[in-house]
């Protein structure tokens, strides 16, 4: 964790008194709206999701949280006092040191490189959020796909193993609209798609529909 390794040798010794560790499975949650945050994880290994879920049954994704990193909607919760105001969920199994709420208000209080800690992720996750505000309100549904397919799979290599579903989830659209537009790329040569995965037929392609205004 930055915040420890940044930090002197007491407050390093009493992280590790503190902290337990904990292993989740892959879709395990972690929180649920509304739920009391006594603790505050910080990943070690694996991925979480932060999601917020509609009274429509629509999820959309807010951000990820990966190794090396904590969830800044708990730290928020564990600061003021409030519930969780969404869902996170284990995207893969995870690994993470779990410290209990009262000892992270300590820390914060004592602590600059904590403090620096958090605020960095505060920094980031508004970013993040406001980057998903701007794509709902301003951006069209099939830009939007294209932009999610392209950085998925240059991460993955030409295939990507998803489900029409999970690409809904992630946007906060319907999986029909999200077959229907797959569907118009396909037929347009820039994909293939079958059962649980999708192909990149045509890269340069798929990367100018996503780059379009």
């Amino acid at each position: 964790m930055q915040c420890i390794r940044q930090s002197d040798d007491p407050l390093n010794q009493y992280f590790f008194e503190k902290a337990s560790i904990a292993n989740l499975p892959k879709g395990q949650h972690v929180c649920h709206e509304g739920s009391n945050c006594s603790h505050l994880a910080i990943l070690l290994n694996g991925t979480a999701r932060v999601y917020k879920l509609g009274e429509n049954g629509k999820e959309i994704t807010l951000y990820r949280v990966g190794p090396g990193e904590s969830c800044i909607l708990t730290a928020s919760c564990i600061l003021s006092n409030i519930p969780f105001p969404a869902f996170a969920i284990c995207e893969t199994d995870v690994e993470a040191a779990v410290v209990p709420a009262s000892d992270v208000r300590r820390w914060l209080s004592e602590s600059s490189a904590c403090q620096d800690y958090i605020f960095g992720l505060v920094a980031t996750r508004l970013s993040n959020i406001i980057n998903v505000v701007e794509d709902v309100v301003f951006r069209r549904m099939d830009k939007r796909i294209a932009d999610h397919l392209c950085n998925r799979i240059d991460k993955t290599g030409h295939v990507l193993l998803v489900t029409h579903q999970e690409i809904a989830s992630e946007l906060g659209t319907s999986r029909e609209v999200v077959s229907r537009i797959l569907k118009e790329f396909e037929l347009d040569g820039m994909i293939k798609v079958t059962r649980g995965s999708i192909e990149l037929l045509d890269p340069e392609k798929l990367h100018q529909k996503h780059s379009e205004r």
